[in-house]
């Protein structure tokens, strides 16, 4: 197989741009499922009696599905309201291309983001944090403080401020911009707090 070349921004942007018009709650709710229903048919995909699959070949299932899945729905861009296809060399290339190590944190708060195969010995990375999830803007600093206390937590990803200064943060008007910072400002002396300043966010 030859290989592809790097997909780079121009060609992303051309792809959206003439890709096929559709909505986002026909993305979400028929393109989707259907697709994802469709590929776990093709492969014999069973869920529900094992979490994390050991076998081999069923993860090697799961893998080509994930793919077919990628290649088959593409990218849903809302703002354009398009899609944009990659093709299967395009996705492999990807992958092997993808680094294989990545440094996250700094000082002591550092850790080693690697790869992983089946059954590894290695520790994973943990993250922990409400995950985008709303939080009151009363407790945001004490949350985050608290899953950077935590021994076992290794980053940590932030929630949504439900208020900034009492006021909606409504989409595209200053209160979003305010209410931005204001979570990162929250989220560092939540680390701080906790005497774990370095961790990676």
């Amino acid at each position: 197989m030859v290989a592809s070349k790097p997909i780079s921004i121009f060609d992303a942007y051309d792809r959206f741009a003439n890709g096929k018009k559709t909505r986002e709650d026909t993305w979400d709710y028929v393109t989707v499922p259907n697709n994802a229903t469709m590929i776990k048919e093709r492969y014999k995909l069973e869920f529900g009696r094992v979490t994390i699959p050991e076998d081999k070949d069923v993860a090697d299932k799961l893998f080509q599905a994930g793919v077919d899945m990628l290649v088959e729905t593409g990218f849903f861009n809302p703002e354009l309201g398009k899609v944009m296809h990659v093709t299967e060399s395009e996705i492999l290339e990807g992958i092997k291309k993808a680094p294989k190590r990545l440094r996250l944190g700094r000082d002591r708060d550092e850790v080693m983001c690697e790869r992983r195969h089946g059954n590894s010995s290695a520790k994973p990375i943990i993250q922990g944090g409400p995950t985008g999830a709303p939080v009151s803007e009363d407790i945001f600093v004490l949350m985050m403080q608290g899953y950077a206390q935590e021994a076992t937590v290794d980053t940590l990803v932030s929630g949504v401020m439900s208020t900034i200064d009492g006021y909606a943060h409504t989409a595209n008007t200053p209160w979003e911009i305010k209410a931005t910072l204001a979570e990162i400002r929250a989220v560092r002396e939540g680390m701080a707090r906790a005497e774990r300043p370095g961790m990676a966010i």
